[in-house]
């Protein structure tokens, strides 16, 4: 039996403009830690070592939520991390996850990071706008929901520029930083027409495994 057999998840393939996305694999994590950004925030429910540098420590948590997200998959809760290609180069990662009961309520969330390099050419809003045509798309995404520090306002710029609306804020308990929520509707989305740019690939095999038994969007 073929590996693409039992993960069919790793063929899903998009493209938008310059910009080509791929399902992160084992071999993608060298490159991907050579080039984490140092102001890159990481997942807080991860675990922290005190001891290690910092920069490590970044990479650490990078490396267990890429096999948190492989090994804990589910239908019901998914995180699809990809690496984002720019002519062939390492740019950065966008991850759309399928969280709280994604089979009832069909509602994504995302996260990215870019290279500094790379940051402020409009990569950023191409690369979740990729992620939004695959979840509106073919996924059956009913909405998509994102958060960020009210003072990084390149995500939320990339959130407003995509169509998401501003829908409250919150204070996260272990640091105290205010956080503004947004959130997209799957028919804002199609009528925006942002998705007809994104070609989508490689799907088809790989719908059970977001529990949609070979539906469509």
């Amino acid at each position: 039996m073929r590996l693409s057999d039992v993960w069919p998840v790793r063929g899903v393939e998009l493209r938008h403009g310059v910009l080509e996305l791929r399902p992160m694999t084992e071999p993608d994590l060298p490159t991907i830690l050579d080039r984490l950004p140092d102001d890159l925030e990481m997942d807080p429910t991860l675990p922290r070592y005190a001891a290690l540098d910092p920069g490590v420590g970044r990479a650490v948590a990078l490396v267990q939520g890429y096999w948190r997200a492989m090994g804990g998959w589910s239908p019901q809760d998914w995180a699809l991390p990809f690496v984002v290609r720019l002519a062939g180069e390492v740019v950065g990662a966008q991850v759309l996850e399928g969280p709280h009961d994604y089979g009832a309520e069909r509602v994504v969330d995302s996260s990215s990071w870019l290279v500094q390099q790379r940051r402020g050419q409009g990569l950023g809003t191409l690369m979740r706008a990729a992620v939004l045509e695959l979840a509106f798309g073919h996924l059956g995404a009913v909405a998509a929901i994102s958060s960020a520090y009210l003072e990084n306002a390149a995500s939320l710029g990339v959130s407003r520029r995509l169509g998401y609306a501003d829908t409250h804020t919150s204070v996260l308990e272990h640091n105290g930083r205010q956080l503004q929520h947004l959130r997209l509707e799957r028919d804002a989305w199609h009528g925006s027409g942002r998705g007809r740019a994104v070609t989508v690939r490689g799907v088809g095999p790989a719908l059970p495994w977001f529990g949609l038994d070979g539906e469509r969007a």
